[in-house]
Order: structure tokens, then C-alpha cells, then sequence
């Protein structure tokens, strides 16, 4: 089975220049999640929204990398059905022209 979640849209403290550390900027989140669906055992996606808001928001990371790795940790130690994991973060609003993001796929 395979949890698809989407544009995932919220304001965070990520970044490392000082008006990143200051002011909240919008990030955006994709997550791809394979996992086993046998017997009833599922993964609840509102939950895995859930810590990925939480969790980004409460760590203010400065870098994304250093952000997919936590959430990568987090995500598999609440969700231990994930074999297969992939995460993007987006910055839509931190330069004029364009979106930029960083992904990071995991296999367990």
C-alpha cells in the first residue's frame, strides 16, 4: 500500500540566513509512504500529518537536509510499517523565481 500526502502547507522557522530564523516562512511537503496493509494494520495519514507538522515546527531546523533526516527517524520510529519512505520539502516563497527543495528517499 502506498499513503500518498500532498502540498502539505504550513509556516515554519527553517533556514539559516537571520530573517529565517526570525520570521516563519511557508514550507510545503510531500511524502510517499509503502508499507504492508495486512489484517487491518494500517498507517493513519492524519497522524503522520500530524508529526510532520509537529515535528518541523518544534525543531525550527536550519538546514532541510538536516530536517528530512529528522523527520526520516521520527516518522519510522511512530510508523514502524514504513518500508519505503520519501520525503520532499519545498521553500516556494525564499527567492523570487522559483521554488527550491530538497528530497530524500529512504528504503527500511
Amino acid at each position: 500500500m502506498k499513503i500518498l500526502i500532498e502540498d502539505l502547507t504550513f509556516d515554519a522557522i527553517i533556514g539559516i540566513l537571520d530573517h529565517e530564523r526570525i520570521t516563519p516562512q511557508q514550507v510545503c511537503i510531500d511524502c510517499s509512504i509503502d508499507y504492508p496493509y495486512r489484517n487491518g494494520h494500517y498507517i493513519n495519514y492524519a497522524q503522520v500529518v500530524q508529526a510532520i507538522e509537529k515535528t518541523m515546527i518544534d525543531e525550527q531546523f536550519e538546514l532541510i537536509e538536516t530536517a528530512l533526516e529528522v523527520l526520516t527517524s521520527t516518522l519510522k520510529k511512530d510508523f514502524p510499517l514504513i518500508q519505503e519512505l520519501s520525503l520532499t520539502i519545498h521553500k516556494p516563497d525564499i527567492l523570487s523565481n522559483c521554488t527550491v527543495g530538497v528530497e530524500h528517499k529512504t528504503i527500511f
